[in-house]
């Protein structure tokens, strides 16, 4: 990946919805040979998708969680992603280091509807030894936007 890569990849996390015109400006390449980068980016999975950035009020789910997941050992953790990847409220799951194994972000409707996912859905899967859950009050900054490192020259 060139420095003209990580410059397309740049503007598309700012603008998604950028045409190619625009985007080959930024690339400083013709209209034809930005369409080939962008879509060799996306062959490559460096570009994994598509979407709109939503406001979570507007669509119904203001309440913004986090909750630790410490798993029984006796508890496959196959068996436990592969029941909480498909639900919607988990927006991330990270296995992680440390006294728990799973931290989940979750995006609600409200209280009652985070106990019962958590009381619920999370706890009833059964292989859950305890939880921690943490309730964010205000967001001062959500983003999905990645800091792009720049290119070596050398890089292709």
């Amino acid at each position: 990946m060139d420095s003209i890569d990580r410059n397309i990849l740049v503007a598309l996390q700012h603008d998604g919805a950028a045409g190619l015109a625009e985007l080959a400006k930024v690339a400083g390449l013709s209209v034809s040979a930005t369409a080939e980068r962008v879509k060799r980016l996306e062959e490559r999975g460096t570009i994994r998708g598509w979407r709109a950035d939503l406001d979570p009020a507007a669509v119904g789910c203001p309440l913004l969680a986090w909750v630790f997941v410490a798993l029984r050992p006796t508890t496959t953790d196959q068996k436990f992603r592969e029941g909480l990847l498909p639900l919607e409220p988990v927006l991330e799951c990270h296995a992680v280091s440390g006294a728990w194994s799973y931290l989940l972000k979750l995006r609600v409707a409200s209280l009652a509807e985070l106990e019962a996912f958590v009381a619920g859905e999370l706890r009833r899967r059964g292989g859950v030894e305890r939880t921690e859950t943490i309730l964010a009050l205000a967001t001062l900054k959500e983003t999905a936007i990645l800091p792009v490192a720049p290119a070596d020259d050398d890089e292709e």
